[in-house]
């Protein structure tokens, strides 16, 4: 993945309660008292995607951080086990308190969407905008399968997922084979360098970090939940009062692209929301496409 205008990322330590995260970061002290852009990533991935993301931001004077997910180093991985995603939303503004900030810009792909969305409804006074990439609003996903039922085809995995022992078995075997077959099925023009494979490949296999990325579908994407027969804390926050911007790569083959169109309501984004479809892009189009995500990024930014 590289990096982006010769900006070098810094690695940082970031606290909530008594978890440690690692993070990347851009510009935090050159772009002093600029505003935050937090950067969340998701399955299977990691912080390092937004090697190419972050720079950008730095150049354009923000102060840029990419933390490593809940449970994806053992020092975040919570002794009670919670990967609930109202717990990972919280993890969020903890790291914005930590970083002594009170208000911040919100970048989120994949989970990190998910948890964008969230935690712009729990708290919409800490966020001056979300800009999501390749899931769209959350709380409805439940209304996307109904309207877009080949869904359930691409979502193959996450029932897969919830079968314990078989599914942890099978998700690291012969060197991680169904994650590389994930990454390709999900964005078929895309070739991951053996480098950045290399990077994911450790930060998987360290200690707890696969029960960690399972969790995260069992407690939170489990069938019933799916389905919107199990209602939970996070499918009633519907309404997210912050700047939206939702990025969609046409050629997506995990989340079926036509989802935003049924996804997004006015009523659920008072402060406004836009949708971005990327042609010839799959579900990875930061990295596919960083030109036009890093320009859309940054003037929606600029925008809130």
């Amino acid at each position: 993945m590289g990096t982006a205008e010769g900006i070098a990322l810094d690695r940082i330590t970031l606290s909530h309660g008594d978890l440690k995260f690692g993070a990347l970061a851009c510009g935090l002290t050159k772009n002093a008292g600029r505003p935050l852009v937090l950067c969340l990533h998701g399955f299977p991935d990691t912080a390092h995607s937004f090697a190419l993301l972050l720079p950008a931001l730095a150049a354009a004077g923000y102060r840029a951080v990419a933390p490593m997910m809940r449970g994806y180093e053992p020092s975040s991985q919570p002794m009670d086990g919670d990967y609930g995603l109202t717990t990972l939303a919280r993890d969020v503004i903890g790291w914005a308190d930590d970083l002594g900030e009170k208000q911040v810009h919100l970048v989120g792909h994949d989970w990190g969407a998910a948890v964008s969305y969230l935690a712009g409804a729990m708290a919409p006074d800490r966020f001056y905008s979300l800009s999501t990439l390749a899931v769209p609003h959350a709380a409805r996903f439940a209304d996307g399968i109904k309207a877009v039922p080949g869904q359930l085809i691409k979502s193959w995995y996450m029932t897969f997922f919830q079968l314990r022992g078989l599914a942890d078995w099978v998700v690291e075997r012969n060197d991680w084979a169904l994650v590389k077959r994930l990454w390709k099925a999900w964005s078929p023009g895309y070739d991951l360098a053996p480098q950045d494979w290399a990077v994911m490949r450790d930060v998987f296999a360290a200690p707890g970090v696969k029960s960690a990325m399972l969790a995260y579908y069992r407690q939170n994407a489990s069938p019933a939940v799916m389905f919107g027969l199990k209602k939970t804390e996070a499918s009633a926050l519907t309404c997210v009062p912050v700047p939206t911007l939702a990025i969609t790569g046409a050629d997506d083959g995990c989340i079926d692209t036509r989802l935003y169109d049924h996804l997004f309501r006015k009523e659920d984004f008072p402060k406004g929301f836009k949708v971005e479809r990327i042609a010839g892009a799959g579900h990875f189009a930061h990295l596919e496409n960083p030109e036009m995500v890093n320009a859309l990024v940054l003037d929606w930014l600029a925008r809130n």
